[in-house]
């Protein structure tokens, strides 16, 4: 595996050896001690997810409170998306950044993001299906949404008419998130994270 670290701290592409021949090809998506490595600490597999979108379809930007937050490990394993990691962190050096990474069934490259970050993707195939391994169980109370068009995010979504859910449809603004104090604090994920390279 070749692990390339994102721009945004805490997030990492990751792109698997692939072995084939005419009958078909064998990879390893995940090792778990190469990851933990590389992030300094394990992942902690507490569920595992499956999500199948059309083409155009964009979900996102959701993210957990730290702690515990919800680290992810992402693939896709049929047609493609553009996966995003946004920095909502109050108090990081890239703070508001995003950044993309195309994940497809040709090159299967996975995406690590880090407890704290906010994470969403869009369909570029219909069928578009992504696997992803996270560190903590869904809990709802715990877990949010940005709105994914938020002229203020910037992200530009590689779709002319982006297909949202009606929970992202509704989402607050990143203004009014921060207003409110409801991001992650950049501080509190820092510790957070270095309580689990600790254990």
């Amino acid at each position: 595996m070749k692990f390339r670290q994102l721009s945004i701290a805490g997030a990492w592409e990751i792109t698997p050896v692939q072995h084939g021949d005419p009958r078909g090809l064998f990879l390893e998506f995940y090792r778990f001690e190469q990851l933990s490595a590389e992030v300094g600490h394990p992942l902690r597999l507490a569920q595992g997810n499956v999500s199948v979108s059309g083409r155009g379809v964009v979900r996102g930007i959701h993210f957990a409170d730290v702690p515990p937050g919800q680290a992810k490990y992402v693939t896709c394993t049929r047609g493609a998306v553009l996966d995003v990691v946004v920095d909502i962190r109050v108090g990081s050096p890239t703070f508001g950044r995003w950044e993309g990474v195309q994940l497809d069934d040709v090159d299967r490259r996975a995406l690590y993001l880090s407890e704290g970050l906010g994470h969403g993707f869009c369909a570029l195939t219909d069928d578009a299906t992504i696997t992803y391994l996270c560190s903590e169980t869904y809990n709802p109370t715990g877990e949010h949404g940005i709105h994914p068009l938020d002229p203020d995010l910037g992200i530009v979504w590689p779709v002319d008419d982006p297909q949202l859910s009606a929970r992202d449809a509704v989402a607050p603004s990143f203004a009014q998130m921060r207003a409110e104090g409801r991001l992650p604090d950049f501080v509190t994920c820092e510790a957070y994270t270095q309580s689990l390279r600790a254990q």
